[in-house]
């Protein structure tokens, strides 16, 4: 793998060819703000939209500043990513974002894990110089999903994991310029989109324009209602995931907790959807053999995930 040599901050790094801005500076611990990018699509800098543009950094001989998750290092390049230039138009950039987006930061439900708000905080946004129209949208609140889009930033993420990631194809940018949004098809409903509902664009969404319905209040209701018997039903998923969210290893089997813990809060039986989810994963395993059968068969229109692509390649 040929090698180049670049200088960031006036340090010097040697990385392979094709490695972006980004994550030569990372790799020797010069951190540089992002908020459209996610290291789940960093192998292809051809389809990342570097959009939100925060992190721009100056580039020697360069005019303009380029954004940094998707310019690709260049042998030599000497790049300043924290002087004068750079973070006056960080702060503006992310003042124009602020200033078309909702002001509730103490009802979000992203309230506190908000990157957008994290940012905000970091570089001391205390006002908001821009006034004028700000963009506004429905609520799309489906099964799982809602989708509260006047906090949209076009950052793309979601769409990004629903089409290279996940390969559903369930949004995408639609309309232009002030009108532009990251949607289902027509801007139709997630409900009536090719949405399955796996969550992925939540994970990934920076701000609260995509989260998941929570019930939490409605079985804190029915487990106080003494003449109700409340039961809990769990994914086999869970009981490994869980203890991640508690500072276990990640795959550490929680399941006499996970049922204690369920129980103690008052929940009457704990069942498992083992054979359901065994079925599931029978299922789900055929077709992906078989998908990846006719990849390597050279099929056209094949849909497979990216990173399995990647892997193949």
């Amino acid at each position: 793998m040929e090698t180049i040599k670049l200088t960031i901050d006036n340090k010097t790094v040697e990385v392979e060819k094709g490695t972006t801005i980004l994550k030569a500076a990372r790799k020797i611990g010069i951190e540089i703000p992002t908020l459209c990018h996610f290291e789940m699509c960093d192998m292809n800098i051809e389809n990342k939209p570097g959009g939100c543009r925060i992190c721009v950094v100056e580039v020697d001989g360069r005019k303009n500043l380029a954004p940094a998750c998707a310019t690709e290092a260049q042998n030599g390049m000497v790049i300043n990513s924290h002087n004068i230039r750079v973070l006056n138009a960080r702060r503006t950039v992310l003042k124009l974002i602020i200033s078309d987006h909702p002001f509730d930061c103490l009802v979000c439900a992203k309230s506190g894990n908000c990157e957008l708000q994290s940012l905000a905080t970091k570089f001391g946004i205390r006002d908001i110089p821009y006034q004028g129209e700000k963009s506004t949208y429905r609520k799309d609140t489906s099964p799982s999903i809602i989708r509260d889009v006047d906090k949209c930033i076009m950052c793309r993420r979601c769409e990004m994991m629903c089409n290279e990631v996940q390969t559903v194809g369930a949004l995408s940018a639609v309309n232009r310029g002030f009108n532009s949004v990251v949607a289902p098809a027509f801007e139709m409903d997630l409900e009536k989109s090719p949405c399955t509902y796996c969550g992925q664009c939540v994970s990934v969404c920076p701000t609260g324009a995509l989260t998941e319905v929570d019930h939490s209040n409605d079985v804190l209701r029915a487990l106080s209602d003494r003449t109700k018997t409340v039961i809990v039903q769990t994914a086999p998923a869970v009981r490994a995931a869980l203890g991640e969210e508690f500072g276990l290893e990640p795959g550490t089997s929680v399941t006499g907790k996970m049922a204690a813990a369920l129980r103690r809060l008052g929940f009457k039986y704990v069942f498992d959807t083992d054979f359901a989810a065994d079925l599931t994963i029978m299922e789900e395993g055929t077709e992906l053999l078989d998908r990846l059968g006719r990849y390597l068969k050279g099929e056209e229109n094949v849909k497979l995930p990216m990173i399995l692509k990647v892997q193949i390649r």
